[in-house]
């Protein structure tokens, strides 16, 4: 039987970049969709055409009863999973002075708790499987953000749930084993955010060390490797051509249009 996946935030953006990335490597992939069915299922028609195997699933991870549900559901249809590809997040503009404590809650919810409760239900289908007695290598991935490495004060409250999580990952990764490794991946500005312009958008991706826009691609490759290499856990990549190392005061949507509007206007 194909080992199996399952990539919260599965339909769009990066998720969508995952899903292909796994399914195109042999895995039986899940995707997890919240509010995208129709991107889903899109998705799903387009992948199931190439004859690759993808179902979905839809949750609110919000919620800890469907966040388990989910699990269960899928540990019912096809077995124990292999590997957890947490994707999924809220990211919500606010600051230390303005934030919202219910909306910091929910992205408390969706972007740590259900993380972590992912990861709890991993290792006990591990603990339930027939060879639960043989060495078994089950894989939980968490994105992250290279934010967590490159501190700056805007969106607060999603960048004070990243940082709790890449904290986890080491907890996990010792919690968990031996049956369950954790890893994380951090990746650079790969797409545009909110309000964000495109030509802003092309500025900011290249605002790191290398001079240049990371494909998604990498960043999907890069979690199909921690998922298929047995001897890494407890670690996290950066996947951002060095964006980590070059500290900014603002967000880098932010500093760039910042630095713009500064720029002396060439005469033409």
């Amino acid at each position: 039987m194909q080992d199996s996946v399952l990539i919260t935030g599965g339909a769009q953006r990066l998720g969508r970049e995952l899903v292909q990335a796994f399914a195109r490597a042999g895995w039986h992939v899940w995707c997890h969709y919240g509010h995208s069915v129709d991107a889903a299922q899109q998705l799903q028609v387009e992948l199931r055409a190439q004859g690759l195997a993808v179902d979905l699933i839809g949750a609110d991870l919000s919620q800890e009863t469907q966040v388990l549900a989910m699990m269960a559901h899928i540990a019912q249809q096809r077995g124990p999973l292999q590997s957890v590809v947490n994707n999924a997040s809220l990211f919500e503009p606010d600051t230390g002075a303005d934030f919202d404590p219910a909306l910091l809650r929910r992205q408390m919810e969706v972007n740590l708790v259900a993380p972590l409760l992912l990861g709890r239900e991993l290792a006990r289908q591990q603990a339930q499987r027939p060879d639960a007695g043989e060495v078994q290598d089950a894989c939980l991935i968490h994105v992250l953000d290279q934010k967590v490495f490159n501190l700056n004060p805007d969106y607060f409250s999603y960048t004070s749930t990243k940082l709790a999580l890449e904290r986890s990952v080491d907890l996990q990764a010792q919690a968990l084993a031996p049956a369950i490794r954790v890893c994380g991946v951090a990746p650079g500005l790969i797409y545009p955010s909110g309000p964000q312009s495109q030509e802003n958008f092309a500025r900011a991706s290249r605002v790191n060390l290398l001079r240049r826009a990371t494909p998604p691609s990498d960043v999907a490759a890069t979690c199909l490797f921690l998922a298929q290499t047995r001897s890494i856990t407890g670690v996290t990549v950066c996947v951002d051509n060095g964006q980590h190392l070059v500290p900014l005061a603002r967000d880098v949507m932010f500093a760039t249009q910042t630095l713009s509007q500064e720029a002396p206007h060439a005469e033409s």
